[in-house]
């Protein structure tokens, strides 16, 4: 999947510097885009160059303030989580700033504990947004080789193997019959649809459980396809020959 972004707007320069730090030494499928002193540059770059998956931004700032930034990202960019920064005198206007599609708050000083949590709160929720099944690359009028029909399931497979996926159901939508599908997707791709989804997975739960920030295994389970913690456990036992818990101790001890 493609990495979070997030845009940082602080007009502290050692707490900016700090946070980007944190957010990106905490877990690399975040990727901080741009750090803003102020409200204005932020919009202007989001405006401009980017619009980011996440916003983090001080309540007041120069130039454009953070309850101002968010009321034009929120009128414009609705889709972006936003999160405020601000300090306990400013706690409730904090709270304000929450009815105004805010999703959540840190404050000063931020404590690290405060922001991993928030970081796995985020990519969780955008992680299942993102999960949400798209429509497979749309194949023209031309024939297509075996070849070409495997490049674009895998394709497809790659974009939601995190959702509920059925062999019967992709191979509707490409116009065979799925014990053809499974046949040619087993000839070109070198394993079955079905081994192919479960190493998606498993290789995404792998690289969740080596991050120094844990998730818990329940919650990487529902990240990666598997909503039943259980069922996850043995599914990734058998891929890897260890439960998810002793693969994660592995990298503790290392």
């Amino acid at each position: 999947m493609n990495p979070i972004s997030v845009l940082v707007a602080e007009d502290e320069p050692l707490l900016l510097r700090t946070l980007v730090h944190q957010i990106e030494r905490t877990d690399p499928f975040f990727q901080v885009v741009f750090a803003a002193g102020d409200g204005e540059s932020a919009l202007r770059f989001v405006n401009d160059v980017q619009v980011p998956d996440v916003i983090i931004t001080d309540i007041h700032m120069p130039v454009l303030d953070g309850i101002g930034l968010i009321k034009a990202v929120e009128r414009d960019y609705p889709a972006v989580k936003k999160v405020i920064i601000s300090g306990y005198s400013e706690f409730d206007y904090a709270q304000q700033a929450l009815k105004m599609n805010v999703l959540d708050y840190l404050l000063k000083p931020v404590k690290k504990q405060d922001l991993d949590d928030l970081l796995s709160r985020l990519k969780i929720r955008i992680s299942g947004e993102r999960s949400a099944i798209k429509s497979p690359i749309p194949l023209s009028n031309r024939q297509y080789t075996a070849e070409e029909i495997v490049k674009s399931v895998a394709e497809f497979i790659k974009t939601n193997y995190a959702r509920e996926l059925s062999l019967e159901d992709i191979a509707r939508q490409y116009n065979v019959n799925a014990p053809h599908l499974s046949k040619i997707f087993l000839k070109y791709a070198g394993e079955s649809p079905s081994r192919y989804i479960m190493s998606l997975r498993m290789n995404e739960a792998k690289h969740l459980l080596s991050l120094p920030k844990e998730l818990s295994v329940k919650e990487i389970g529902e990240v990666v396809g598997y909503p039943d913690p259980y069922y996850f456990s043995r599914i990734f036992k058998q891929f890897t020959g260890m439960t998810p818990t002793d693969y994660r101790s592995r990298f503790k001890q290392a």
